[in-house]
């Protein structure tokens, strides 16, 4: 499990000036709730921001700077890993239930999280007493997490998340090894393979710029338009910055 500390405004805000370098217009949004997901390093917040700021939406992240347990984990995967991810757990099921509480046709939302494949990384990181421990909590907690309008799944080869998460240089993610990603794409596939709840749209962002790239970005939004129901794959053509 490879939580990374969010970098920007509070989980539920309203839309901010992160992209002040793009002259994006706000548009009228395709779809009510759109979830951005995929392994550490591909760039689902980023893209998450940006299309937030294209349709004026309610952006909705994790918040890895609330987790008191986190540093530990990554000094001391075993130690803390049931800790880190029960807080995770809680606070992510908050943050779902304002939405279900408020209309939620009320503004659109675009989140960087699926609540549906927490127990991804629950498998990954916690042992069998662990794992029995955490599936008891998250079926007490009765989760009626708001189903997406719409799921982007943003998939890139390891050595790309290795290089991107170097190039961002957040100190404890430089210990990242490879056969964790490796495992953590691998759990991401099969999590997504069966995944029919809502639409879903799988994008190769292996070489695809969609912050500073107004062609790959504008390419994907007509992607986003377009999909409505079932699964698409999408692989961006080469476009000139």
């Amino acid at each position: 499990m490879c939580w990374r500390r969010a970098r920007g405004p509070p989980a539920s805000h309203s839309l901010n000036n992160d992209y002040s370098h793009v002259t994006d217009k706000v548009a009228t949004a395709p779809h009510r709730f759109i979830v951005v997901e995929g392994p550490i390093g591909v760039g689902k917040t980023s893209l998450a921001r940006r299309l937030a700021r294209s349709f004026g939406s309610e952006l909705v992240l994790e918040q890895a700077d609330e987790n008191p347990f986190l540093e530990r984990f990554y000094k001391n995967p075993r130690a803390a890993a049931l800790q880190t991810q029960l807080f995770f757990l809680f606070q992510r099921t908050r943050q779902l239930e304002d939405i279900r509480q408020h209309d939620l046709f009320e503004t659109v939302r675009v989140a960087d999280y699926l609540l549906d494949k927490d127990r991804l990384f629950a498998q990954l990181t916690l042992d069998e007493e662990e794992l029995a421990l955490y599936e008891q909590v998250y079926a007490k907690l009765a989760v009626d997490a708001p189903v997406p309008d719409l799921v982007i799944y943003l998939q890139a080869p390891i050595d790309v998340l290795l290089e991107r998460i170097e190039r961002r240089g957040i100190r404890y993610e430089q210990g990242i090894e490879r056969q964790y990603l490796e495992k953590l794409q691998e759990a991401y596939a099969r999590f997504f393979h069966d995944y029919h709840t809502a639409p879903l749209l799988i994008v190769n962002a292996a070489q695809a710029d969609f912050v500073s790239n107004e062609g790959d970005y504008t390419q994907l939004l007509e992607q986003v338009r377009r999909i409505r129901r079932g699964r698409q794959y999408y692989n961006p053509l080469k476009s000139a910055v």
